[in-house]
């Protein structure tokens, strides 16, 4: 395990003693407050997106034949390389920029890469009967099972964003060394469920908190309108917090007994110890709203195949660098390099 810990944006690890794949982060002038990090993060403009793909939906429920549609980039000879699932975050999709981005690095370096849409995102509602949520690792499991087969992939890497995050780490945990999952890694992962959507109400949070809800609810009455008879839309109220959404709509629909149920049974917090392949877990300290609790913290510490770097800035997933260029997405830069690491040499090459 490494713990790389910058404060005031200088890091008290020597450099002589920090892994290669591991550069000193600096905020972008002007950047260094926790709330425009994550603003200019999801706005700042990025080269045009352009690679050669194949959309593919994927079933990972049979039970109720629920399917997520994936975006996939298939190298020359797809089962010779790394392939990299991408997992995106609340309310987001195989289209969010932080994804494209990651996408595209990853397809510069030589790895396969699958865009996964969580249950109903990307415009695709009508492919199950089903809302998303946070316990759903089933789904990245099936995906992974299902391009392994198909194309025969020995080594699988997996990167989870926020809600993503805690969905590639929980299923690591579920799943230990199981092949082909080969190495993991966690932008801002919301691993401790109940404290961010906590966080969230906090009145100088309110505005990401109510940008999720439109969108959370939106769709909720278009999954209505596509299954009448399933959800109910009358009576339901007005709903002010994520934390009520959860109470009132994913624990009714979905299998828990209540919000507190579900964070509890979704938070990847419960089964990281268990992780047994490397993994990189990126945080940034004055995150508005991802709050990992002390005690996770133990155990991200103790766990020796998990890296955990945390930075004193970088808001939420945003991680903006004074570096120039592409280097200006740190995290982006900092995860691929990480698992061009730790999957060469002694881990294949």
């Amino acid at each position: 395990m490494t713990l790389e810990i910058y404060e005031n944006t200088v890091t008290r690890t020597p450099a002589s003693s920090r892994p290669a794949w591991l550069t000193p982060f600096v905020p972008l002038r002007g950047l260094a407050n926790n709330h425009l990090q994550t603003i200019v993060g999801n706005f700042l403009p990025r080269p045009p997106f352009n690679l050669p793909n194949v959309a593919e939906t994927v079933e990972v429920d049979p039970t109720d034949s629920s399917r997520v549609l994936c975006y996939c980039h298939w190298q020359p000879e797809p089962a010779d390389g790394l392939t990299a699932v991408l997992v995106h975050g609340l309310e987001g999709s195989s289209e969010s920029r932080y994804i494209q981005g990651v996408a595209a690095r990853a397809w510069a370096a030589g790895f396969n890469v699958v865009r996964m849409n969580m249950r109903n995102c990307g415009d695709t509602d009508e492919l199950t009967p089903t809302l998303y949520h946070s316990a759903l690792s089933g789904d990245v499991g099936a995906v992974i099972r299902h391009f392994a087969d198909k194309y025969g992939l020995g080594r699988v890497v997996l990167v989870g964003y926020s809600m993503g995050g805690n969905l590639v780490l929980k299923l690591a945990g579920e799943w230990g060394n199981q092949p082909p999952l080969a190495a993991v890694a966690a932008v801002c992962p919301a691993v401790d469920l109940a404290s961010g959507s906590d966080a969230l109400h906090e009145p100088a949070n309110r505005i990401y908190e109510y940008r999720f809800l439109l969108g959370l609810m939106r769709r909720y009455r278009r999954k209505a309108a596509l299954f009448p008879g399933r959800y109910q839309t009358e009576g339901i109220g007005r709903i002010f917090s994520l934390r009520e959404f959860d109470n009132k709509i994913v624990a009714r629909y979905c299998g828990f007994r209540d919000a507190d149920d579900y964070y509890y049974r979704a938070a990847a917090a419960r089964v990281i110890d268990r992780i047994a392949v490397p993994t990189l877990v990126l945080y940034a300290a004055d995150d508005p709203f991802v709050r990992i609790l002390p005690e996770t913290r133990a155990i991200l510490h103790a766990n020796p195949h998990i890296d955990f770097v945390e930075t004193s800035h970088g808001g939420h997933c945003a991680f903006l660098s004074r570096d120039p260029g592409e280097e200006i997405h740190w995290a982006e830069a900092t995860l691929i390099r990480y698992l061009q690491s730790v999957t060469s040499g002694s881990h294949g090459s």
